[in-house]
């Protein structure tokens, strides 16, 4: 039933979402877009190293889209680009492979556990951690280019 992946928590995840806005100087940007929906997550990223020290998005999109968006605002300061990569794909796992939702700090996303008999909804759920480990590729391959060709 729909009514499932739209539970108390869901709503009240969507409803207090932190860290909204945009970075002035953010290390990389990045948006990630559902055709399917027409949710837009866009995300601004600093990081120090492997750990993000900085984040804040802006998110038009659907309560499942702005409760992953919450999640990921919550927890994603401190943690790593592994981690983030790994989570992303756990995430993908859980909706479409059945897979089990993550724990420790990101167990809060098994609330989301439900999306995964809605394949439409699946990408709006995974629009802002595509966008982070887009942003996080940008930022690593900054990093490896030569000095002289970072302006």
């Amino acid at each position: 039933m729909l009514n499932d992946i739209y539970n108390k928590r869901i709503i009240e995840l969507a409803g207090n979402i932190p860290r909204l806005g945009r970075l002035s100087d953010a290390d990389a940007t990045a948006t990630a877009h559902s055709k399917l929906c027409g949710s837009t997550v866009k995300i601004d990223l600093k990081m120090e190293g492997d750990k993000v020290t900085d984040f804040a998005h802006d998110v038009k999109a659907c309560a499942l889209g702005q409760a992953s968006s919450s999640i990921m605002a919550s927890h994603v300061v401190g943690s790593t680009a592994s981690e983030l990569r790994e989570l992303r794909e756990t995430v993908r796992k859980m909706l479409k492979e059945n897979g089990s939702p993550p724990e420790g700090k990101w167990e809060e996303i098994k609330f989301l556990e439900p999306v995964r008999e809605y394949k439409a909804r699946h990408a709006s759920t995974l629009l802002t951690f595509d966008a982070v480990v887009d942003a996080i590729g940008q930022i690593e391959a900054k990093a490896k280019q030569p000095a002289t060709a970072q302006g």
